[in-house]
């Protein structure tokens, strides 16, 4: 469903399992930090929210967002997690460049996803312009971050309910 037609932070929480016991890491690209640091306190909050606790919730930052793979991937061999969120904004501009940075994003989260045990959430903003990124990290839209803790958590349940 297109962002335009739902808000990205609707969710009905009593759909959301109890995440008290559960821990996460919260890998944040550097890269467009007006709008990662936005996405990174949407999912943060939501975690917190719904029983996180504080020190269950590693953030590990990233020069960009091709970065978030390798850090999701190495973070779980050295930190007890339950799900990753990756959270990034790549915004087309002039060269081919934006295509190759989304698309390897998104077979690296893919790739994880099939091979691992826990989740890895895929947070990658791939926007047209600034006011777009702008629009999916807390403007009119909601936030993207938000949406994936709440996705990360559902998964992580999941994941648990499969062991």
């Amino acid at each position: 469903m297109a962002t335009e037609l739902q808000n990205l932070s609707a969710y009905n929480p009593e759909t959301v399992p109890d995440a008290s016991n559960m821990h996460f890491a919260v890998v944040v690209s550097e890269w467009n930090p007006e709008i990662t640091e936005k996405l990174k306190e949407g999912a943060c909050g939501t975690l917190l929210r719904h029983g996180v606790k504080p020190e269950n919730i590693t953030v590990v930052y990233v020069p960009g967002s091709f970065e978030l793979v390798y850090a999701a991937k190495r973070i779980t061999g050295s930190i007890r997690t339950d799900a990753v969120i990756g959270l990034g904004c790549v915004i087309r501009g002039e060269t081919p460049h934006f295509d190759y940075v989304c698309a390897g994003v998104t077979q690296g989260f893919s790739a994880l996803n099939a091979e691992g045990d826990i989740p890895y959430i895929f947070g990658l903003l791939t926007t047209n312009n600034l006011q777009q990124a702008i629009d999916r990290a807390g403007g009119k839209y909601g936030n993207k971050g938000s949406e994936c803790a709440v996705t990360a958590i559902k998964m992580a349940a999941l994941a648990c309910d499969f062991k």
